[in-house]
């Protein structure tokens, strides 16, 4: 570092440009016992940005279910992996790329990609499959269609590039995302017990080695650019937001493989947020160790770089490594093969610290502990007043349609119900041989090669409902990710969350924050799914407010046999049809609700986790039984919605469409049973000779049961109320999206 930058004068405006508060730099100043310089200022701005530090959110974090008889890794490490027998395991994780992706949507997503990616792959397992939830405000906005088609773009090159086929997603359209779009991305991959490697530094000597691309002043502050809210000045941070290159890291993630598995490495650690900076602390304090680098070792891109710059960027397809005594060279020799970067530029030392050199000059000395360690804040919490309007709300006051038959025809035209045929079009989902049901079904199946073994998998997320309700909606979320993986006839084996909110420090939104994170909590506790890792997104708000609270869920499930995984599309004339579950009546917090009437208010379904669980124990049993041709959960659009997906989804698995003659169960309002969004039900369909074993497993399970008629013909018929052509339902369904991307 230059003397001028090393001798730069802290001043309350510099500490307010990193993002840290006075108190926090009073804190860092005791913990060194001295002031800060510039370079040891940036470390802690990045570390202790909420990004990186969870100060708002770690302690409530603490209190969700992690353990369980199949976890091998939990929350604290790259990402989460769970036993799945036979020696396997699978590595699974979700994360935000949400600032950058509004900022630079191509960029933003790509990265988005490439970085959970690394995450997998640098547990030692080698990525299987690409998920992704989005977020994006109304269509209709030439900002969004921009912003949409950018992001899509974005993940679709990332992952075809790489190899790695996209599977299973959502898309949500709602005014509330209009100025913050939410991207999440997940991956999933495969490792054998005796290859899982971890982000740690130990062995005193042990060579400290740098891989990957070349470091650039790309996304230096990425991680306290993520801390913050978008403002209309954040377009001028386009700094922050780093660039892709997904041939690097396809080069990069064979190379870090054969490293792991060649048993060369004691610790592996991708630099994501924070760069250079966080993976040599956190790799440093999980192993108990210190470490020494010297950056002017680093592989460069650009001239002049200061150390600052160095430990800050946030260049994308780098990982640093220590190996295992007497391996520096072949590792040297394996990176070289793949034409790669690799660079010793340091060691692991006993001293508990982190200490930075500039050509032998110490130019950074903190303890590796108190960058991992940042302040834990407890935020005031408030009910919002609207919450108390929402519950207030009376249903009666809503006329129910006349034509009902338009009313499904809007809500499967709808962006955020109709197909995302559009989107998923532009994924390979099919590279590398292993997928064996593809978008368009409850969940996305992957058969693991030499076995019987199968993975479902899915993602899902309620803004709308947890706006409403945020303990109710958030226990809806793990419900129905995991009734998708029930549907499929997989059993839940663990989950990753993604909970992406506005400001924490404002009373309101905290308050959401908490009931939220209650409300996962004791879903997963009732249903036995623990939760091994996930991400947190704040500040996900604008100058006219924060969005609405979104948890995001990833749930993968088992198949101990893949063979008896279940659709979601009918499949033979003259099937049965079957609702299990109760039909209920209500409107509150429905999309019918919000697109019908304009009205994005009521109560939100109300759900009974010991009704939900008998639910996927019966599907699971029907589906290991092999007595179901078909399965779909009822979620968005309600009852309707689902049997006209029954009849036409099956193209999507180029399955021709097949209607259905459908009685409408139940009493009440006519549009709450056809539209409404009551919890825990599911439509099934069998072949005649089976509907006695169906309707014995629903009784021995509880679960209410009603014969609602039979598939066959080209329509949709459903009681006396809705009599449509299936090819009219598909023709909305599919070309939605389509026609307004167009």
């Amino acid at each position: 570092m230059s003397p001028t930058m090393m001798d730069i004068e802290i001043t309350p405006k510099i500490i307010a440009e990193h993002g840290l508060k006075p108190d926090e730099y009073d804190r860092i100043c005791k913990i060194l016992g001295r002031k800060p310089n510039m370079t040891e200022l940036g470390l802690y701005s990045v570390m202790w940005s909420e990004h990186c530090g969870y100060k708002h959110s770690r302690a409530l974090l603490k209190t969700l279910p992690t353990k369980g008889p199949k976890v091998l890794q939990g929350p604290g490490e790259n990402a989460g992996i769970v036993d799945i027998g036979e020696g396997w395991a699978v590595a699974f994780k979700v994360e935000s790329h949400n600032h950058p992706s509004a900022i630079e949507p191509y960029q933003g997503a790509a990265t988005g990609v490439g970085g959970i990616l690394r995450d997998i792959f640098t547990m030692g397992a080698r990525p299987i499959a690409s998920l992704n939830s989005l977020r994006f405000g109304p269509l209709t906005d030439p900002k969004v269609k921009r912003l949409f088609a950018g992001v899509v773009h974005g993940i679709a090159d990332y992952g075809n590039c790489m190899g790695i086929p996209t599977v299973a997603g959502e898309v949500v359209f709602d005014e509330n995302y209009s100025e913050n779009c939410l991207v999440n991305a997940m991956s999933v991959g495969l490792v054998r017990h005796e290859q899982i490697i971890r982000g740690r530094a130990t062995g005193v000597g042990n060579p400290v080695i740098y891989i990957g691309a070349t470091t650039g002043r790309d996304g230096i502050h990425g991680a306290t650019f993520a801390s913050t809210e978008i403002t209309n000045e954040s377009t001028e941070k386009r700094s922050a937001v780093q660039v892709a290159d997904p041939f690097m890291e396809k080069l990069l993630m064979e190379a870090t493989l054969e490293l792991i598995h060649g048993d060369l490495l004691v610790g592996i650690q991708d630099m994501g947020a924070a760069g250079l900076t966080c993976s040599t602390c956190e790799m440093a304090s999980r192993g108990g160790a210190g470490i020494e680098i010297d950056v002017a070792k680093v592989p460069q891109r650009e001239k002049g770089m200061t150390p600052y710059e160095i430990l800050l960027s946030e260049s994308q397809e780098r990982m640093l490594l220590v190996a295992k005594p007497g391996n520096e060279q072949k590792v040297h020799d394996i990176l070289a093969k793949w034409d790669l970067h690799a660079a010793t530029i340091g060691i692991v030392t006993d001293t508990g610290r982190m200490v930075v050199k500039e050509n032998g000059k110490v130019v950074a000395d903190v303890p590796a502990d108190s960058l991992t360690e940042a302040p834990i804040y407890h935020p005031a919490k408030s009910e919002p007043a609207i919450l108390q309007k929402h519950r207030d709300f009376d249903e009666k006051s809503v006329l129910i349609p006349k034509d009902l038959p338009d009313v499904l025809l809007k809500l499967l035209s709808d962006p955020t119900i109709a197909s995302k045929r559009w989107v998923y079009r532009q994924y390979d989902h099919m590279v590398r041989s292993n997928t064996l049901i593809r978008p368009g079904s409850d969940a996305a199946v992957i058969r693991v090669k030499g076995t019987k073994l199968g993975l479902a998998m899915c993602i899902d997320g309620l803004g709308s409902y947890c706006s409403l309700d945020p303990y109710e909606g958030a226990k809806i979320v793990v419900a129905e990710a995991a009734r998708n993986i029930a549907c499929s006839g997989a059993e839940p084996i663990g989950m990753t969350d993604c909970l992406n909110f506005g400001s924490p420090e404002k009373p309101e939104v905290f308050y959401y924050f908490d009931r939220v994170v209650s409300g996962l909590g004791d879903a997963s506790r009732a249903f036995g799914i623990p939760i091994t890792g996930g991400n947190v997104s704040l500040y996900n708000e604008n100058p006219s407010g924060a969005i609405d609270p979104t948890p995001i869920v990833g749930m993968m499930g088992l198949f101990q046999n893949v063979d008896i995984a279940v659709t979601q599309w009918f499949k033979d004339e003259g099937d049965l049809v079957y609702l299990l579950g109760n039909i209920g009546d209500s409107i509150g917090a429905s999309r019918y609700l919000q697109i019908q009437h304009g009205k994005k208010t009521g109560l939100c379904p109300k759900l009974d986790l010991g009704v939900e669980l008998a639910l996927h124990k019966a599907l699971r049993e029907l589906a290991e039984s092999k007595i179901l041709q078909s399965a779909h959960d009822s979620s968005d659009g309600g009852f309707a919605v689902t049997l006209a997906e029954c009849c036409m989804t099956g193209l999507t698995h180029e399955a021709p469409m097949l209607g259905a003659k459908l009685s409408l169960p139940g009493s009440g309002r006519l549009d709450g049973r056809l539209f409404g969004e009551a919890q825990s039900r599911a439509v099934v369909s069998c072949n005649p000779g089976q509907a006695a074993q169906l309707e014995a497993v629903a009784k021995k399970y509880g679960v209410p049961i009603e014969k609602i008629g039979q598939a066959g013909g080209d329509s949709l018929v459903i009681g006396s109320e809705i009599n449509l052509p299936v090819s009219k339902l598909a023709d909305l369904f599919f070309t939605s999206i389509e026609k307004i991307m167009a």
